[in-house]
């Protein structure tokens, strides 16, 4: 199966300090179709005004992944942490059994970020913080992984679900294929550019969900920029 899911498709939520995109049902937005992908439970693409930000606020059974692409968070959390997070720098927390936090933008610039939530492999996990910086924004023509809790990476954030998430840039002209398994699923969202996936074009904020493949073959018509998420298929009790 292939789904292409167009920008224009996203849910928008505008709240003048904040404007989000949810690629899955969440807030306000409600589609019992789009709860879900494999374990990826929600991936929202922020932006959020200088001086604004989310005040605490509670989580738990869920492994969090924050991927900030322009600006910087200021990050407080229930377990003491008190953390800047800036462009090309990675965050994961594991809510497990419960945590509290707050993220506030508190620069003079406009604040860009992915939020990723998945589902844990188990239930009952301590709740735990990491952060990583990984320069991914530097990178051409690799994936780079950001988080996994596929395998030990060096330089690569840790995280309790059985998925892989990388960034990429990819030029103009360049190719990258990327080896997957029936058994497995993939997501991309292109941050900026033209690509095609296995033949399928794609343009800035346009997602493609596979499953059922074994290769992902991605070329750049120009410079361009994407998340892959490698994903088991399965879709419950995790």
């Amino acid at each position: 199966m292939v789904q292409l899911i167009k920008s224009a498709e996203r849910h928008h939520a505008s709240h003048g300090w904040l404007n989000s995109y949810f690629l899955f049902s969440f807030a306000d937005y409600y589609d019992p179709s789009n709860m879900q992908f494999g374990p990826l439970r929600v991936f929202n693409d922020d932006y959020i005004a200088p001086k604004s930000g989310f005040p605490m606020h509670p989580h738990s059974e869920m492994e969090i992944i924050t991927i900030v692409l322009k600006g910087e968070i200021s990050h407080k959390d229930s377990l003491g942490n008190e953390k800047t997070i800036k462009a090309g720098e990675v965050q994961r927390m594991t809510a497990g059994t419960g945590i509290t936090h707050s993220e506030e933008n508190k620069a003079e610039e406009e604040l860009h970020l992915y939020q990723l939530w998945f589902l844990p492999n188990r239930n009952g996990l301590q709740p735990s913080y990491e952060q990583k910086t990984i320069n991914f924004l530097e990178s051409d023509n690799e994936l780079i992984p950001l988080a996994t809790g596929q395998k030990v990476l060096d330089d690569v954030i840790y995280m309790n679900t059985n998925s892989t998430v990388y960034y990429a840039n990819l030029k103009e002209d360049k190719e990258i294929d990327y080896k997957t398994f029936e058994i497995r699923k993939v997501l991309i969202y292109v941050t900026e550019g033209h690509m095609f996936v296995n033949g399928i074009e794609l343009m800035s904020n346009d997602q493609l969900r596979l499953e059922k493949q074994q290769m992902v073959k991605i070329s750049a018509s120009k410079n361009s920029s994407f998340i892959l998420i490698d994903l088991p298929a399965v879709e419950a009790n995790y």
